[in-house]
């Protein structure tokens, strides 16, 4: 492009202008002078090319399939190339299915406003290892759980996520608030669900959970796969987490780092805005607080009451109210916590359920099939063949009154 001819110097002196002669002068075509003295005579429409990929038809079910079930790139493309005959390969899908899970996801951080007094959301940080002044490790554990209004949050050091400790943290949260919210949001926590929701099953509520809520008064609600997971909570927990570590090796005992954690909660309810409505959490929760739903705490008491645990004895069973049950050998020598549900007994190891016996007072031994053959082949059958084993239970079974042996389905 001739940088010497300006539209400037072309108009100089404001006479009626000869293109041809003004050619001659620059030694250019006269359309080189027209285009400067005309611009918009010259302009094109630019044309926009258009990119066509192979999943242009098969977006929708993609996307369908993303939103609805969380199915991975993996099962997506297996279910095109089966059911839709797609001839493209893997990548392509599997760069669109994690483009728009990060579009997904990336919306759940867009702030969205809740009913006063609707919906709190309670999430857990587990296992942070800490140390006090002495060198002592600690592991302990984070519960939060947040009004979605006003972002007023309560937070609880503990060093265990049972059942029990859980019902105590929000027992104690309802009573730092003044109430509970109509519902609450839970991530799929062992000691609220017993089974997750997958593709082909929903959700199912821990019975003692249910029951809780139930008698303080608010409806549980679990999340589906990327929903919802609000900037506020994810934004309170990495606060929390990265002021206690700065207290690794800073502190002289367990009763010191639970004032530092009380400390924290107040000092992000009544001095720090919260990046959800950027606004400090304690002005809202005054409003708030008015739509609370209250709670008859004396029907809690007994849900935070300790759990009882017995130990395991070296014939792999646990003695309870004189009636012994079977746990599988691996558990010998352990404490196993018992909750006593009804006419159900259930088994847990830490969070994890074993087994659920139903009452029978009729049989003083109570064993699974699979425990009896193992304990069997540890005592002083353990020199017989399994075949030889399975022959000795089958002609006994029946004639041993004082023992129930429950076959696994």
């Amino acid at each position: 492009m001739r940088k010497d001819i300006t539209i400037e110097k072309l108009t100089l002196g404001g006479e009626k202008l000869n293109k041809s002669a003004m050619a001659r002068q620059y030694n250019c075509c006269w359309r080189t002078i027209d285009k400067r003295l005309n611009p918009d005579k010259y302009k094109k429409d630019k044309k926009t090319r258009i990119y066509k990929s192979m999943l242009d038809s098969y977006k929708n079910i993609i996307d369908e399939k993303i939103e609805n079930n969380n199915i991975p790139a993996t099962g997506i493309y297996f279910l095109l190339k089966t059911k839709y005959d797609f001839k493209g390969k893997y990548g392509i899908v599997n760069k669109y299915v994690s483009s728009k899970k990060e579009n997904i996801i990336s919306n759940l951080t867009i702030r969205f406003e809740t009913i006063k007094g609707y919906q709190s959301q309670v999430d857990w940080k587990e296992r942070l290892k800490l140390h006090d002044s002495k060198g002592n490790e600690y592991i302990v554990s984070v519960f939060l759980i947040v009004l979605g209004n006003s972002r007023y949050k309560y937070i609880e050091l503990t060093f265990d996520q049972t059942q029990t400790t859980l019902f105590r943290c929000m027992t104690n949260a309802f009573k730092y608030f003044g109430g509970t919210t109509e519902e609450i949001l839970f991530d799929n926590m062992k000691t609220i669900v017993d089974r997750a929701k997958s593709d082909f099953t929903d959700v199912v509520i821990n019975s003692k959970a249910m029951q809780f809520s139930k008698d303080a008064g608010f409806k549980i609600v679990t999340c589906r796969p990327y929903r919802p997971r609000t900037k506020g909570k994810v934004e309170t927990l990495a606060k929390i987490m990265n002021r206690l570590k700065a207290f690794d090796y800073e502190f002289y005992s367990s009763c010191e780092l639970k004032e530092i954690v009380t400390k924290l909660n107040y000092e992000l309810n009544n001095n720090e805005k919260s990046q959800g409505t950027n606004e400090i959490p304690i002005n809202l929760f005054v409003k708030e607080k008015e739509y609370l739903k209250p709670v008859n705490y004396q029907l809690l008491e007994n849900y935070s009451l300790p759990e009882k645990t017995y130990k395991v004895s070296n014939e792999s069973m646990i003695n309870y109210h004189g009636i012994k049950y079977s746990v599988p050998i691996k558990y010998v020598g352990k404490n196993i916590t018992v909750i006593d549900e009804n006419n159900v007994i259930h088994l847990y190891y830490n969070k994890d359920l074993i087994y659920s016996y139903k009452k029978n007072t009729n049989f003083k031994f109570n064993y699974k099939e699979n425990d009896y053959i193992d304990i069997l082949k540890r005592s002083s059958f353990n020199t017989q063949t399994e075949e030889q084993i399975n022959n000795f239970i089958n002609k006994n079974i029946h004639s041993l009154d004082c023992i129930n042996i429950e076959r696994e389905k």
